[in-house]
């Protein structure tokens, strides 16, 4: 394994560890990510401590190690005192600290800015770490503090100002140490926020596009704009639409005989069989309820031909019948539905705050609900509302007169083809 392979393998293992000791916290995956990172600059710290503290043990300024090597029974403790105790807002507070005030203490060992090499610029990692895995409030706390620090410093460097034993070319390497080490892990810390943040977005945007998806496939796209815009009771008046209902005949029958399962397979067969058809001609489907396949022409969108389209359509869901009756999961050849199709006012929309449903009312409805209940297997039957938009278009056979539930006696036509 090469150098960089080790180092990301460190630190993969690092990263992991500092998890586990966050991974009871509550609150959101992004809150428990920005706590992490704090754990995990509090261990990436350790190793410049360390090399610092024994630079300067070889230069002579062993009073001066003291506060590097300190950091690391410190910090050990503090991360045993996490996984103790859970209390990560201590943690947070003790190490902040540690890591503001040991760059001070250390500055004012080796004799000030310029023989301590700027050390003091390690301070900075809590302002801008606190940025990353701390709130808003904490992290002005923490950038006035190093202000205040770097501030005390400034002022008090006269007095302590003083050569030390440190050689001038070592002097200099931890001079480039200082700022480069700080600044390195500063990035890193975020840049590792920056991706967590684009994969939390990332998931944001898929969610939001399965959830438009899902609204879209359940609601018309005007429909479900108008939601998202806040508009409530959605509804709508038409003053022309037809209503095709389409409901399978035999089906207790057949339910009977069939496993549940096996039913659900068969409906879903013909009903997806039957969603082609809708999407194809550009009608509305309103709904499924049990073997009931309703679909309406003429909304959301005004369309002069919705009667004739709506036909197409019925004429369309028979054949795909006939077609698949022999391989339709295990179902027999003979099955079969009615179709009726009335034209007239209504209204349509969406109403109630949960499980959002397009639906659409009116006599007009329930009357094509009539030609449907009435009508006979396999064949399609319209009022004489929607006859006279289509016989010029279609074949239609005069039924005559049927007696219609609440209704009395209307005429009714069979749509041949």
């Amino acid at each position: 394994m090469n150098i960089f392979g080790l180092v990301r393998a460190v630190s993969r293992s690092l990263r992991t560890y500092a998890e586990s000791l966050t991974a009871h916290e509550a609150g959101s995956d992004t809150v428990r990510v920005r706590r992490t990172m704090l754990v995990y600059t509090a261990i990436a710290v350790i190793p410049a401590a360390a090399l610092w503290g024994v630079v300067y043990v070889i230069a002579g300024e062993v009073t001066a190690s003291y506060v590097p090597f300190s950091y690391l029974p410190l910090t050990t403790l503090n991360l045993v005192f996490l996984r103790m105790s859970r209390s990560y807002r201590v943690f947070e507070v003790i190490q902040l600290t540690l890591i503001v005030v040991l760059p001070a203490l250390l500055l004012i060992a080796l004799g000030g800015f310029v023989s301590g090499s700027a050390v003091v610029f390690w301070s900075v990692l809590a302002p801008v770490g606190a940025v990353v895995y701390s709130s808003r409030r904490s992290a002005w706390f923490w950038s006035v503090m190093f202000v205040v620090l770097v501030a005390i410093t400034a002022v008090v460097d006269p007095m302590i100002s003083r050569e030390n034993s440190v050689p001038e070319w070592a002097r200099t390497i931890l001079f480039a140490g200082n700022l480069l080490g700080p600044s390195s892990i500063g990035i890193a810390i975020l840049a590792y926020f920056v991706s967590q943040n684009d994969i939390a977005y990332g998931l944001l945007n898929f969610e939001r596009d399965r959830s438009e998806k899902l609204l879209q496939n359940m609601l018309p796209e005007q429909i479900a704009a108008r939601l998202k815009d806040g508009t409530e009771n959605v509804a709508d008046r038409f003053e022309a639409v037809s209503v095709l209902f389409a409901d399978m005949v035999g089906s207790t029958v057949l339910a009977s005989k069939l496993s549940p399962e096996d039913m659900v397979g068969l409906l879903n067969e013909i009903f997806t069989g039957f969603d082609e058809i809708t999407l194809n001609h550009g009608v509305e489907k309103i709904s499924t309820s049990g073997d009931n396949y309703v679909v309406a022409a003429g909304v959301p969108e005004v369309r002069a031909d919705h009667a004739v389209v709506l036909v197409r359509v019925a004429l369309e869901m028979c054949d795909f019948l006939s077609r698949h009756a022999a391989t339709l999961h295990t179902a027999g050849r003979d099955l079969k539905m009615r179709f009726g199709i009335n034209t007239g006012p209504a209204v349509a929309g969406v109403v109630g705050q949960r499980n959002f449903h397009y639906d659409i009312w009116g006599d007009a409805v329930n009357t094509a609900s009539r030609m449907e209940s009435t009508g006979e297997p396999g064949r399609i039957q319209v009022s004489e509302a929607t006859y006279e938009l289509i016989k010029y278009e279609f074949e239609c056979e005069e039924r005559g007169e049927v007696e219609v539930k609440g209704k009395g006696v209307i005429r009714t036509w069979w749509v041949v083809g």
